[in-house]
């Protein structure tokens, strides 16, 4: 079994509480390309959703902070809840939680049958950082223990591949989805988009691999970015991109940006699509999220453009659970398929759960 070493911890300022307190008990073990990574003690691993709106029950994130540094991220500001406000340190500040595996074997008692696990709901699971401490396969190592637990992961990273006999097994007893982020087709665009994640190519490769393995995975295409990745023409290559890999699934939301994302976002905006810069001022100036106009159109495109070419949304798990039953690969007992809705179903962001996971 994979397992992460526990290190001393300094002493926490006398100030701090709750998770901040536990962040700065954190053992700095490594650092390079402007990142450092430090050790956190985790109450708990697994980590209830309240946003009514979310279409899982349970949350579970091995690390705080994402190295891909993502300029439209929005779960920045959970770095605030370790008394972190600029929001670069999420990107250059990664947190290991220790006792992964001891931790989630304890707190899957709390899972009740039909309730959704969703894995990297604001930190990439795949993200550079598992590669050394692996903390994501320490939790796969324990599902691949158990049955009839239903498992999504969100991931953007290609090194989901390491793990797909690993995922197999998981896949062997639980209900298991693998959610892989593309919002480009274009490299150069995600290059300065999103600078140190894998190039799409490659993700749709996975999506591609896991497939041909047995592992069901899809596409979400989220965020949708207006004026820069939102044309027709763009979006129809990556539904038609998805459906040539074999991707069960694909869906998109658009962009919104809460006050932490758009102070990285916007001085990107400005650097590297100024003419842009006064329209988003208008759409965002006041608010997080955009009007109902655009998020239909969006639907209605994406929509159309599944239809053109064939493939579903997550509504469709139904079918592939049964499709998963009959050739034997999922074994987990019937319940209540996942609900995506296209739209803002992101919006009220977990934020409760966020202040502890």
């Amino acid at each position: 079994m994979s397992s992460l070493p526990l290190l001393d911890q300094h002493q926490p300022p006398s100030s701090l509480v709750g998770i901040a307190r536990l962040a700065a008990e954190g053992e700095s073990i490594s650092d390079g390309h402007d990142v450092e990574f430090f050790t956190l003690a985790s109450r708990s691993l697994l980590n209830r959703c309240t946003a009514p709106r979310m279409p899982f029950t349970w949350t579970i994130n091995p690390y705080r902070g994402c190295e891909f540094a993502c300029k439209y991220c929005y779960a920045r500001y959970t770095h605030e809840f370790m008394e972190m406000r600029d929001g670069v340190d999420f990107e250059r500040k990664i947190y290991v939680k220790q006792r992964a595996a001891e931790l989630l074997r304890r707190d899957l008692r709390k899972v009740k049958p039909g309730e959704e696990i969703a894995i990297g709901t604001a930190t990439d699971p795949y993200q550079p950082a598992e590669r050394r401490y692996g903390a994501t396969r320490a939790i796969l190592e324990v599902f691949a223990e158990q049955s009839g637990f239903d498992i999504g992961m969100v991931t953007k990273s290609d090194l989901v591949l390491r793990d797909v006999e690993l995922l197999r097994e998981v896949a062997r007893q639980n209900k298991l989805f693998v959610n892989v982020t593309i919002t480009t087709l274009n490299s150069d665009l995600a290059r300065i988009l999103e600078p140190r994640a894998p190039r799409p190519d490659l993700r749709m490769k996975a999506v591609q691999q896991l497939n041909q393995s047995g592992v069901p995975a899809g596409v979400i295409c989220a965020p949708v970015i207006p004026g820069i990745t939102d044309s027709a023409p763009d979006l129809d290559a990556l539904v038609k991109a998805t459906r040539d890999a074999g991707g069960r699934y694909i869906f998109a939301n658009p962009l919104f940006l809460k006050p932490c994302s758009a102070a990285i976002f916007l001085p990107w905006l400005e650097k590297e699509f100024p003419h842009l810069v006064q329209t988003y001022r208008e759409r965002y100036g006041e608010r997080a999220y955009l009007g109902p106009a655009y998020r239909k159109r969006i639907s209605q495109l994406m929509a159309r453009l599944r239809q053109k070419h064939g493939i579903g949304t997550q509504r469709d798990r139904d079918q592939l659970e049964r499709e998963a039953a009959a050739g034997e690969q999922c074994a987990a007992p019937r319940a209540k398929p996942v609900r995506y809705v296209e739209g803002p179903a992101e919006e009220p962001l977990f934020e409760e759960q966020m202040r502890l996971f």
